[in-house]
């Protein structure tokens, strides 16, 4: 079950009842970055790229809970940086579960199993764990040697103490269709984690690494070839269809850059996580001062070859509730 029940209509009354209200803007799930300091250098994240001032800046437990309550957002995912690495980010999730936000923690895993005493298994928290690749491919997207071995293992751990743990990956043009299943099979069926979200790369300005970024056609092809209907019925996968549609170019959607917006050590960053032209000091600036429509495939050029998730997961998901069909499609395939 990719998504429980309970949380999958907590998220849907939320959608509805702002639909109803007829708010112009409001949030699916907010991104936070509570820093960008991390252990790892993976090249093709430019994180931490930022100065070293502003690598040693963190959020505070009352600045992330304040602006998660200002934007009334139901679901966050904390991610950075690492997050492992903050020293308060236990009781970040402990007061965000507190308020009933469903918590998604963002982790490469290299410090997960020393952490695990610090959580607390709840129906409002997972992990969620980054896993670009089997073996050596994982360990080159991270440029280190033996994380691979450290995520299984932090993974099983968790699982086996009683938390929920979902997966991250992100593939790049040096991926197969080969190479996305078998990631997937993995995941699914060795190491059985509760769901996975899947990405194709997107080019950070400041990664280190720009040659692997894919372009839209190719990012369809991978996807197309790579799944199949019954296969992706089979994954458990934290999608709703239509966005999976999208990935394969069954379907195409326009960004909706506003559905995740993005809190970090710089405040509220325009428009997404994945560029920034600015911040704004409080979730009401960011909605009411961006120019939200000069962004997406064929309006900015540093999104032509943009399919990521935070973009248009959203746009999908307003999609699916347009329409009956889509709707019970979408149930079925969480449940």
């Amino acid at each position: 079950m990719p998504i429980p029940m309970r949380q999958n209509l907590r998220i849907g009354a939320h959608l509805l009842r702002n639909k109803l209200q007829k708010k112009q803007y409001y949030p699916f799930i907010v991104e936070i970055e509570p820093l960008f300091a991390c252990n790892l250098s993976c090249p093709g994240c430019g994180k931490i790229q930022h100065p070293t001032e502003i690598l040693r800046k963190r959020l505070s437990v009352e600045d992330i809970v304040g602006a998660v309550e200002e934007s009334g957002t139901p679901m966050v995912s904390i991610a950075g940086g690492e997050p492992l690495l903050h020293p308060d980010i236990d009781k970040i999730v402990t007061e965000l579960v507190k308020r009933k936000v469903y918590v998604y923690l963002c982790t490469n895993a290299v410090l997960l199993r020393r952490r695990l005493e610090r959580f607390t298994p709840s129906h409002f928290f997972s992990w969620v764990v980054h896993v670009d690749g089997l073996g050596e491919r994982h360990d080159a997207a991270v440029d280190r040697v033996g994380v691979f071995d450290e995520v299984v293992q932090a993974v099983r751990e968790a699982k086996s103490r009683g938390f929920r743990v979902t997966t991250n990956s992100t593939f790049f043009n040096t991926d197969s269709p080969k190479t996305v299943r078998d990631v997937l099979d993995f995941l699914n069926d060795d190491l059985k984690v509760d769901a996975m979200m899947i990405s194709p790369a997107f080019a950070y300005e400041k990664a280190p690494d720009q040659e692997h970024f894919m372009g839209v056609e190719q990012t369809r092809r991978l996807f197309a070839e790579a799944f199949g209907e019954r296969r992706r019925r089979r994954w458990r996968l934290n999608h709703s269809p239509l966005f999976l549609d999208f990935l394969e170019g069954k379907v195409d959607f326009g960004c909706t850059a506003w559905g995740i917006p993005s809190y970090s050590v710089l405040g509220w960053q325009r428009p997404c996580y994945l560029m920034a032209d600015g911040y704004a000091t409080s979730y009401r600036e960011l909605v009411e001062s961006t120019d939200w429509s000069k962004y997406g495939r064929g309006k900015d050029p540093r999104c032509d070859n943009c399919m990521a998730h935070c973009g248009y997961e959203p746009t999908a998901v307003i999609a699916s509730m347009a329409s009956l069909r889509q709707s019970l499609r979408a149930l079925v395939s969480t449940h």
